[in-house]
C-alpha cells in the first residue's frame, strides 16, 4: 500500500479542535443573546450546544470594538456565490420586504449596502473571492461554504476574529457545537479564535415513502421506521427484503452519494494525520456496505443532481432520500413531483443509521473592513439575536444555528412552511426528527482542509474500483491513494 506524505503549503493543514457544519436552513430568558459585560476579557471556556467544550482567548474588551478596526465607511458591502440566502438576511437585517429584497439589492436601492452577487455555485466561490482580494474590492462581509471554509479560516490576512467586534464566547453559547468548530481557526494568529459563524445548521435524516414503508416492511410511524434502519446492518437488512419484494424494482436509498453523505460522519480520524492521509475502519465499513446494498439494488444506481436521481422518488422506484435541513423545499420537493405532484404528501422523516450533517455556510468578515459596527450588527441580527432568529426559521424557513430558537419552535408544533410541511403524511414535524442529530454529531478534531477533495475521491474510487471493478479492499485503497496524490500538488507518495 502507498505511503503518502503531505507537504502541506498552500492551505493551513489539520484538526479542528471542537466539534464540527451548515447550508443550502428558543431561546432564552432574553430576547438579545449579545453580552454587554465591560469586564476585560482573558481566557474563557464554554460549553456548546451539543455539549463540546470550545477555548478562546482574548484581550479585547467584550462589547467593544478593537482599535484596529476601522469604522465610519460609506458603503456597506457583502459578497456571496448567488442570492438564495444573504439578501433574506439583509432583509431581516434592515427590516425590508423579502419578496423584494433581490431586486431592491439588484437596483442598488438600499442604502448604504451593496450585495455582491458572484451567479455561481458554491464551490467557485474561492476563486472569485481570490480575485476579489488580490484586486483589492471593499469588500466587508462575505461568505464561506463548508467544503473550502477553512481556507479562509485558517487565513488570518483574510478573515477577522469575531472577539475584534466585541463578541464573547457567551455569545454563541446557544449554537450547534459541530458549526462552532468550523468558524475556529486551528493556524495563524487567530489559531484558536472564533472568526466565523453559521446562522443555519444543517443537520440530516432519512425521509422515506410511508406509503410504501407500510406496504413492504409494515412501518406505522417514523419510531417504528427508525428500528428497521437504526444502525448500518439493520439498514442492509431492510434494503435487502424490500428488495426481495419487490424483484428489485425498489431502492431503499436514493444513491451512493446521499449514503456516503451520512456514512462519512462516522469517521474516528481527520483525513489527514501528521502529513499522511488517513484510510480508518470507516471507509472499509462504508466500501463493504455499499458493495452489499449496489449488489441487491439495496441504493440506487443514479447520481446525484441528475434528473433519473429525482425522477426516481416521483416514479416509486426509490423508497427514501438522505436529506438534509435546506433539501426539503429543493430536490427532495422535486422528488415528490412537487407540490400536488404524484407522490405529494406521502413521505415522512426518521433521524437515519447515524447523526449526519450536509453543507453549510459562515459568515466572515474582511480584515479590511472599514465598517466594523456594520460588522458587528448584521452577524448579531442573522446567527445571534434570539427574536431574529425565531422570526427567520419561520419565514424564510430555516432551520437556525440556535437550539434555544429551535427547540421553542419544534415544541409548539411551528409551520414552518406549508408548501414543504405539506409533503409529509399527516404534517409531521419534520424539523423535530432532526434536532437529536444536530446536537449528536460529534466532528471533535476531524476538520482538515483536505477534506472535500479527499471524500469525493474515496467515493468514485470505492465506486469504480471496488463496487464496480471487483478490486480488493487493499487494491482499492492504493487507487484512492494514488488518485488523492493527483488531486493537488502538495500529495508526496514514496
Amino acid at each position: 500500500m502507498n505511503t503518502l506524505k503531505r507537504t502541506l503549503a498552500l492551505v493551513a493543514t489539520i484538526a479542528m479542535a471542537a466539534t464540527s457544519l451548515a447550508s443550502c436552513g428558543d431561546k432564552t430568558d432574553s430576547g438579545n443573546n449579545t453580552s454587554t459585560t465591560t469586564a476585560p476579557k482573558t481566557e474563557a471556556t464554554t460549553t456548546a450546544a451539543d455539549g463540546g467544550e470550545t477555548t478562546t482567548a482574548s484581550t479585547v474588551e467584550p462589547g467593544k470594538i478593537a482599535d484596529d478596526v476601522k469604522t465610519g465607511g460609506d458603503t456597506f458591502t457583502l459578497a456571496s456565490w448567488n442570492h438564495d440566502d444573504v439578501p433574506a438576511l439583509i432583509a431581516q437585517w434592515k427590516g425590508l420586504d423579502y419578496d423584494t429584497i433581490v431586486e431592491q439589492l439588484s437596483d442598488k436601492k438600499v442604502p448604504g449596502v451593496d450585495f455582491i452577487d458572484m451567479n455561481v455555485k458554491g464551490g467557485e466561490a474561492a476563486e472569485k473571492f481570490d480575485q476579489y482580494f488580490n484586486d483589492g474590492t471593499p469588500i466587508d462581509v462575505y461568505f464561506c461554504e463548508a467544503d473550502w471554509a477553512l481556507k479562509y479560516i485558517n487565513d488570518d490576512t483574510k478573515t477577522l476574529a469575531l472577539e475584534k467586534l466585541g463578541f464573547t464566547d457567551d455569545d454563541f453559547k446557544d449554537i450547534y457545537g459541530y458549526t462552532d468548530a468550523i468558524g475556529q481557526a486551528t493556524e495563524g494568529a487567530n489559531a484558536g479564535k472564533r472568526v466565523g459563524v453559521s446562522w443555519q445548521a444543517a443537520a440530516g435524516g432519512f425521509a422515506y415513502r410511508a406509503d410504501l414503508a407500510k406496504e413492504y416492511l409494515g412501518v406505522n410511524s417514523p419510531a417504528e421506521m427508525q428500528e428497521q434502519i437504526k444502525d448500518w446492518d439493520k439498514f442492509v437488512e431492510t434494503a435487502k427484503k424490500i428488495s426481495e419484494k419487490t424483484d428489485k424494482g425498489v431502492s431503499l436509498a436514493d444513491s451512493l452519494g446521499g449514503l456516503w453523505q451520512a456514512f462519512a460522519c462516522e469517521r474516528s480520524t481527520p483525513w489527514v494525520v501528521n502529513n499522511k492521509v488517513e484510510v480508518d475502519d470507516t471507509c472499509e465499513k462504508f466500501a463493504k456496505t455499499l458493495k452489499e446494498l449496489w449488489e441487491c439494488n439495496g441504493v440506487a444506481h443514479n447520481d446525484q443532481w441528475t434528473t433519473e436521481w429525482t425522477a426516481a422518488g416521483v416514479s416509486g422506484n426509490v423508497m427514501g432520500y438522505f436529506v438534509s435541513t435546506w433539501g426539503f423545499g429543493g430536490f427532495f420537493l422535486d422528488a415528490a413531483g412537487g407540490e400536488g405532484g404524484e407522490q405529494y404528501g406521502k413521505w415522512a422523516l426518521c433521524q437515519g443509521p447515524t447523526p449526519f450533517y450536509w453543507g453549510g455556510t459562515w459568515i466572515v468578515v474582511n480584515p479590511a473592513t472599514d465598517n466594523g459596527e456594520e460588522d458587528r450588527d448584521f452577524i448579531k441580527s442573522a446567527a445571534l439575536d434570539y427574536d431574529n432568529m425565531k422570526e427567520f426559521a419561520v419565514k424564510k424557513p430555516e432551520y437556525v444555528n440556535n437550539s434555544k430558537v429551535m427547540d421553542d419552535l419544534i415544541s409548539s408544533n411551528t409551520v414552518f412552511n406549508e408548501k414543504i410541511s405539506g409533503n409529509f403524511a399527516e404534517n409531521q414535524n419534520y424539523f423535530a426528527e432532526l434536532a437529536s442529530n444536530a446536537k449528536s454529531i460529534d466532528f471533535k478534531g476531524l476538520i482538515t482542509p483536505y477534506d472535500a477533495t479527499l471524500k469525493a475521491a474515496f467515493a468514485d474510487v470505492v465506486r469504480k474500483q471496488y463496487v464496480e471493478g471487483g478490486k480488493s479492499w487493499d487494491e482499492t485503497v492504493d487507487a484512492f491513494l494514488d488518485k488523492a496524490a493527483e488531486a493537488s500538488t502538495d500529495l508526496e507518495v514514496d
